[in-house]
C-alpha cells in the first residue's frame, strides 16, 4: 500500500518561500505519477503541479514561474519549492500519487501566507 506523508507547511509572509516535502512508502517514485494539489475550505481541490514517471513537469497557470516541483529518488521524496508566495496561496496542500489515476493522497499540510 502506497503511503504519502507531507511536511513543510507553515506561516510565511507575502513574498516569502516554503518548501513542501512528500515522502513515499510502499512504492518508488519512478513507478508513480505524482502531483501537488491545494484546497481552500468551501472550494474545489485544484492541481498545482505534476510530475510524470519520466520527470516531465506541468504547472497551473497561477503558480508558473513561482513554484517548482521536483523529486529525489534516493530519498523517495517529492518536493514543492514555493517562492514569491501570495496571500491567495493560502490553502491546505496535498500530495497525490498513482500508477494511472491519483489514487493515493497524503493528509495535507497547511500553508498560510500573511499580507
Amino acid at each position: 500500500q502506497v503511503q504519502l506523508v507531507e511536511s513543510g507547511g507553515g506561516l510565511v509572509q507575502a513574498g516569502g518561500s516554503l518548501r513542501l516535502s512528500c515522502t513515499v512508502s510502499g512504492s518508488t517514485l519512478r513507478t508513480l505519477r505524482m502531483a501537488w494539489y491545494r484546497q481552500v475550505p468551501g472550494k474545489t481541490r485544484d492541481m498545482v503541479a505534476g510530475i510524470t514517471r519520466s520527470g516531465s513537469t506541468n504547472y497551473a497557470d497561477f503558480v508558473k514561474g513561482r513554484f517548482t516541483i521536483s523529486r529525489d529518488g534516493a530519498n523517495n521524496t517529492m518536493y514543492l519549492q514555493m517562492n514569491s508566495l501570495r496571500p491567495e496561496d493560502t490553502a491546505v496542500y496535498y500530495c497525490a500519487a498513482g500508477y494511472i489515476s491519483y489514487n493515493f493522497w497524503g493528509q495535507g499540510t497547511q500553508v498560510t501566507v500573511s499580507s
